[in-house]
């Protein structure tokens, strides 16, 4: 157990009821959890990456983050609501509580779940597959950790879903 601490997640899903395409993280990184808000480690290239498919300018305070999720008709969530985490390490994740993503698809016309990352894939298969009834696909990482994949190419898979499979 040294190192691990058990963290709660403590902020809200970003959705509302014009949201079709949930994307999916694991949980927040140390960097988010400090900031009280998704994808909030600097190198993390998901609002770059957002803002590049739609073309908009890369939003900087949480009330324009939301802002370009909420105008593309995406919803944001971890499927962790709390763990035992080192730090930000995915790969360290135990003793997972799951978010209540049935309860927000129930509530919503999500048809598309989009996991941001093999880890957020691996975990939604295995704590919300069986709860949801709905597959979600396993989308390239957005964190700095997976250097392989540029901002680029991030834009160009996660904009072919995005752009050709909203309503």
């Amino acid at each position: 157990m040294e190192g691990y601490q058990t963290i709660k997640h403590t902020f809200e899903p970003v959705w509302n009821a014009h949201s079709e395409i949930l994307i999916l993280g694991t949980f927040p990184s140390v960097k988010s959890r400090e900031g009280n808000f998704y994808y909030g480690h600097p190198q993390n290239r998901f609002w770059r990456m957002l803002a590049g498919i739609y073309k908009e300018s890369v939003p900087e305070s949480i009330e324009a983050k939301k802002g370009l999720v909420l105008r593309h008709r995406l919803a944001v969530w971890d499927v962790v609501s709390q763990c035992d985490i080192i730090g930000s390490s995915d790969s360290s994740i135990r003793n997972v509580v799951a978010s209540d993503i049935a309860g927000l698809l129930a509530q919503s016309k999500i048809h598309m779940v989009l996991a941001n990352g093999a880890k957020a894939y691996e975990l939604y298969q295995k704590h919300q597959r069986a709860k949801t009834g709905m597959e979600a696909k396993k989308m390239p990482s957005t964190s700095p950790a997976n250097a392989v994949w540029t901002l680029e190419r991030l834009e160009q898979v996660w904009g072919m879903e995005l752009l050709f499979t909203a309503s």
